[in-house]
């Protein structure tokens, strides 16, 4: 993560920003009020410790996940430096308000009653998507996050390992208080999904394919992707590992129906030629989003 860059006052990306953070921070609410608080489950963070001690002890959610996280992003600063800006913290005090908010207005039944598996599943997507904003506004989650960090900076360890490590000691700190399997299993649940709603929000869905092909025939190819389909492409020049031969490699990107298109077309002139086809998450530049769509300030 890297160091905060500050926004101009009241700028379109100023406004834009922390309008994500409070929305995400609304809807992340929302899914701990509605379906994850009521079930016990204990989807890691600084709100997975609030939920067991709000079940146990009576205390407030939201308010005792700001107890957390103030300490936490003071200690993230000293430790790691500047990298927890005011959008990281407009969106924790906004999130603990709106939970503790919505608690008091709703009350502490869930929205789906004797379903916990339904709750698990939109409770991690509500959770996904109200941090999937946070993460687009380039503002973070603070919390346990800022612990793996510490970790991370004093061990040498992988982040993501480590973040998945303090998630899974939360979790099973669930599992010790309410002494019911179900809990962690769920919770879980609630995990995995957050982190797919995540990265469909940062990554987007993406129907586009990039296709590396192997053909003698890549003059006849190149011009069913020039000519009919109305795509670019590349070549790019290679050897074989068999038998040393040159080979001549293009590298285009189609959507998934142009795929289908393409491979029946090689398939006619070319049975033995050789196609890799992977996801592509985003593409940049002519003829797809453009590079001045997109925003690099971390």
């Amino acid at each position: 993560m890297g160091f905060i860059h500050k926004e101009k006052l009241f700028s379109r990306k100023w406004i834009i920003n922390y309008t994500m953070i409070i929305i995400g921070a609304f809807i992340m609410a929302a899914g701990f009020v509605f379906f994850i608080t009521p079930y016990k489950f204990v989807p890691g963070g600084v709100y997975g410790i609030s939920i067991v001690l709000h079940h146990m002890l009576g205390t407030k959610v939201g308010l005792i996940a700001l107890c957390f996280d103030i300490p936490l992003t003071l200690i993230g600063i000293k430790v790691l430096g500047p990298r927890f800006g005011a959008k990281t913290v407009v969106g924790f005090f906004a999130t603990a308000f709106f939970v503790d908010g919505l608690t008091y207005i709703y009350g502490p039944d869930p929205l789906v009653q004797n379903d916990a598996l339904l709750s698990s599943i939109f409770g991690g997507v509500f959770v996904g998507l109200g941090l999937g904003l946070i993460f687009k506004a380039k503002a973070t989650s603070g919390g346990s996050d800022i612990v793996a960090m510490i970790i991370s900076k004093y061990t040498k360890l992988p982040l993501g390992q480590l973040m998945i490590a303090v998630d899974s000691a939360i979790v099973l700190i669930g599992l010790f208080a309410f002494k019911d399997w179900k809990i962690p299993l769920y919770s879980l649940i609630v995990i995995y999904v957050t982190g797919r709603v995540i990265d469909v929000i940062l990554q987007g869905v993406s129907y586009d394919k990039t296709l590396f092909i192997i053909s003698d025939k890549y003059e006849e190819i190149r011009n069913k992707i020039i000519v009919d389909m109305n795509r670019g492409g590349t070549y790019i020049k290679g050897k074989g590992m068999y038998n040393n031969s040159d080979k001549t490699i293009i590298y285009t990107v189609v959507n998934r129906r142009e795929m289908s298109m393409l491979q029946d077309y090689i398939k006619r002139i070319d049975p033995t030629a050789f196609i890799t086809a992977i996801n592509a998450n985003e593409i940049l530049g002519n003829g797809f989003k453009s590079l001045n769509d997109v925003d690099t300030d971390m």
